[in-house]
């Protein structure tokens, strides 16, 4: 398939020099009590392996984040630094605080690229692991758990693993090289991945995972059912789409897969995207790499919309346009075709020309896995119920949830952190279990 060559989606940030990393590092005040790994949702020893990188030892600074992140080159990236940890150094104070996710992300890919020596593992003999998702969540969990001893499974529905990370982030904000790579490396720990294998489907359930002779099971699926405007008159026409389609459409176009004629935006489109998140932000500057007018319509202010605000920053330098306290009241189509919306706004209605909407107002739980499982029980919105002890373990004993699934939407960082909690409960839990059967 011949596939036009595309500028629009390369990096918007190149990474650093090593010379700019070192001098970087450099810059850390190594305080006392470092807030830096306070605002870390995962308490990433930022300051140690600053002070690493600082002397040039790469190996050094990669093992300490090892010791708290299976996603480094990932979490460089996309994490909301401004938010966490970078929002909380003390160098901020002067409008310079150092940039963290840039030395992260230097670090991990120097690690990748010279191919440092990997740690050494202990032999898989603690017990057998099941876990559905390549997400964020479910890379975490199978890496803590690969480096305990465990014998870690992926089950993967799609063809190549890494979820939201593979499909549902612009190429531009995160390079699929790079979630490959990172992928290598929780392989490269003893993980085993069984791609286009969906549980709750094909006989392939965790009644069956359990026959198969795993110790305990752990759902980290996410939120993959996008919420929608059905009840918004209009919302079948042809135009209306949800944002993560669009996501996923112009990934797997970007890789080859698939012809742009098969991307849901044209040039000189007129795009609206509503909502006022992180994956508005990704549809609606996709949308304008493809050579569209793209509108953001958000019900409420400015100052409470949810989006990181240097996405927002960078979506308004690229040519965004943003409608506050907007609310689209009806799809106005003609031959079951958008043509344009009935807008609600603070100084009244408005009908605006749109030939292209993409929703980005939320997403929930598929039941795929619950619905073919007994005794796993879920809150009125889909999300599944856990218990605090063992951390992570749903209401049926040996199957564990967590990221998304459990949390409501949200980044990548604080999916990873729930699941360090719950890789830590598994890894009690099959203990448990295997004293008590050795127990006279």
């Amino acid at each position: 398939m011949e596939i036009e060559n595309n500028n629009n989606f390369q990096v918007v940030h190149e990474t650093y020099s090593v010379k700019e990393a070192i001098d970087e590092a450099k810059r850390c005040l190594h305080c006392k009590i470092p807030q830096c790994r306070k605002g870390c949702p995962i308490e990433n020893d930022i300051p140690n392996f600053t002070a690493a990188l600082a002397m040039g030892n790469m190996g050094q600074a990669m093992s300490i984040i090892n010791e708290r992140s299976n996603l480094p080159a990932i979490c460089g990236r996309v994490c909301p630094h401004e938010k966490q940890c970078q929002g909380h150094c003390v160098l901020g104070k002067k409008g310079t605080p150092i940039q963290i996710g840039k030395l992260e992300e230097f670090i991990a890919d120097f690690d990748t690229d010279m191919e440092l020596i990997r740690e050494r593992l202990p032999q898989k003999t603690r017990g057998r692991v099941a876990i559905i998702g390549s997400g964020p969540a479910g890379l975490t969990v199978a890496g803590d758990l690969a480096r305990k001893g465990f014998s870690a499974t992926i089950f993967e529905a799609q063809g190549e693993a890494g979820g939201v990370l593979m499909y549902g982030i612009p190429e531009y904000r995160l390079p699929k090289a790079v979630v490959r790579k990172e992928i290598e490396k929780i392989a490269a720990l003893g993980v085993d991945f069984r791609l286009n294998t969906t549980v709750g489907r094909n006989g392939v359930t965790v009644d069956s995972l359990f026959a198969e002779g795993y110790d305990a099971i752990f759902i980290g699926t996410g939120t993959s059912v996008p919420q929608n405007m059905n009840s918004t008159p209009g919302a079948q026409l042809r135009g209306v789409n949800q944002s993560t389609y669009l996501l996923h459409q112009v990934n797997v176009y970007n890789e080859g897969a698939i012809p742009r004629s098969m991307v849901p935006v044209d040039e000189g489109d007129r795009v609206a995207v509503i909502g006022g998140g992180n994956v508005a932000m990704d549809a609606a500057r996709t949308a304008i790499r493809l050579g569209a007018k793209v509108t953001v319509l958000y019900r409420r202010t400015q100052e409470e919309m949810p989006a990181i605000q240097s996405e927002y920053e960078e979506a308004v330098a690229e040519g965004v346009e943003f409608w506050w306290n907007t609310a689209c009241t009806e799809f106005i189509g003609e031959d079951g075709r958008l043509q344009s919306l009935r807008l609600q706004t603070p100084d009244g209605e408005r009908i605006e020309p749109f030939n292209r909407v993409f929703l980005a107002i939320g997403s929930r739980p598929a039941n795929r896995i619950v619905s073919t499982t007994e005794g796993i029980e879920v809150d009125d919105k889909g999300y599944v119920k856990v218990v605090e002890r063992p951390f992570g373990m749903t209401t049926r004993r040996g199957v564990f949830a967590g990221g998304d699934v459990v949390h409501r939407p949200q980044t990548v960082v604080l999916a990873m952190k729930a699941a360090k909690e719950v890789a830590q409960g598994i890894a009690q839990y099959v203990d448990a279990v295997k004293l008590l059967q050795v127990c006279p």
